[in-house]
């Protein structure tokens, strides 16, 4: 459930008409409920009552410094995946104590700036790697805490650019080979062996996948426990959101309509699955959820250029473009889009809603149906919370959106849109050229 509704004929971010958002701040400009992800951290943690259960928010669907210092007041750790992120979490006030370091690809300053920093854990995903941090520990002095992270070769049935626990994924060690390489971590002299990690990919809706790779790992985690005397085990995060039917499912109506057995995944559906399998185990459980903290917490406001009449097909043109919100050009994805003055009067139109860029893929929607909307009229794409801003771009040499952040009545602008001169502020002619 999420905290954006029409009131009256308006679209609202909880007490906040968005169109004020965009009359104070333009577009294209990210808005984020601070209400909505407070209450997907709480529900979850409801979920797993009867754990030691750390969330450890995977800040790379949404690393805003507020986002970060939201989740940090709440008590999250975080999923870090580069040293970037690591300094982002420190610049949002918050400590990475609590927090795991995973990649496929670590380097060594990001290592050591890990490991200055006291890290709780390195999640690592292949042998090599665990020569590496041996090393940079052993310049600094310290034990590193590890992980080892096994892939359970489980089939997440998720878009193929998003799955990461089947054997020809490039992350993890397979499960038959994990063994092996925790008898070869335990032999580094500076590594701590902590815990073991599995995470099978992302925008799951069946909580079947998560049950499968637990049953496989759980075992092998019972003896990593015996053996080395493991910690923790982390599970993983990956639960999806919805992306269809984005804006009515914030209201207890629509879901009360599902049939119980369609009805989406849910914090106290896969909390009801994952608690009997892991509460045997008397392991402190991780869990490093992204998406579903932040996805449906988020849109991105629109506006409208103009209609473009072709031949048997229109064209609705906006300003947001790929570079704004990417993710319909690079999995095909589905965000429902809608307009911020709702008017039962006016007639449907169909048309591919697409962006301003010099590309055929900059196409956010095709033959899609919407209430007919005119030049400088607002809309918004829904669940657009994670995934959005991270992987923008300048493409085209358009600047970086705007990002507000709203918290009941309040709103704040959390990040200026990016001018031309910081755009360019890097870029140098050199002198030979002059």
């Amino acid at each position: 459930m999420h905290h954006f509704h029409y009131s009256g004929r308006d679209l609202h971010c909880e007490s906040v008409d968005l169109a004020a958002v965009a009359k104070l701040y333009g577009t294209p400009t990210y808005v984020y409920s601070a209400g909505t992800m407070a209450d997907n951290y709480r529900r979850l943690q409801r979920g797993l009552e009867g754990l030691d259960a750390q969330l450890c928010y995977a800040m790379k669907a949404n690393s805003n410094l507020a986002v970060l210092r939201h989740f940090a007041n709440l008590g999250a750790g975080f999923d870090l995946v580069s040293g970037g992120e690591i300094r982002r979490v420190i610049a949002a006030g918050a400590d990475v104590k609590s927090s795991v370091f995973a990649g496929v690809g670590k380097t060594e300053p990001e290592i050591r700036l890990a490991l200055e920093n006291g890290i709780f854990s390195f999640h690592v995903e292949s042998e090599p790697e665990l020569g590496r941090i041996n090393h940079v520990a052993g310049k600094l002095g310290l034990k590193a805490p590890i992980a080892i992270r096994v892939n359970p070769d489980v089939d997440a049935k998720t878009h193929a650019k998003i799955t990461t626990g089947k054997s020809d994924n490039k992350f993890g060690i397979p499960l038959q080979q994990a063994a092996a390489a925790y008898e070869a971590a335990a032999k580094y002299p500076h590594l701590a062996i902590k815990g073991v990690q599995m995470h099978i990919g992302s925008q799951l809706t069946s909580v079947t996948p998560f049950v499968e790779a637990v049953e496989k790992v759980a075992p092998f985690a019972a003896d990593l426990k015996a053996r080395f005397g493991i910690t923790y085990f982390s599970i993983g995060g990956g639960m999806g959101i919805i992306y269809r039917d984005a804006l009515a499912s914030g209201q207890p109506a629509w879901w009360e309509a599902q049939p119980a057995e369609t009805r989406p995944l849910t914090p106290e559906s896969y909390g009801a699955a994952m608690v009997p399998l892991l509460q045997p185990l008397g392991l402190k459980v991780l869990l490093e959820h992204g998406r579903f903290m932040v996805g449906n917490a988020g849109i991105l406001l629109a506006k409208v250029e103009h209609l473009k009449r072709g031949a048997g097909k229109n064209f609705l043109v906006v300003d947001a473009a790929m570079n704004d919100l990417v993710r319909p050009a690079m999995y095909e994805s589905f965000h429902e889009i809608v307009p911020l003055h709702r008017d039962s009067s006016r007639r449907a139109l169909t048309a591919d809603i697409v962006g301003p860029i010099c590309e055929s893929g900059d196409c956010f929607a095709k033959d899609r149906q919407i209430q007919e909307v005119g030049e400088g009229e607002l809309i918004a794409f829904m669940s657009a919370g994670a995934y959005g801003y991270t992987m923008a771009s300048r493409y085209n040499t358009r600047a970086m959106p705007a990002e507000v952040l709203v918290k009941g009545s309040a709103f704040e602008l959390v990040n200026a849109r990016e001018s031309f001169e910081q755009m360019i502020a890097g870029e140098r002619v050199p002198a030979f050229l002059n």
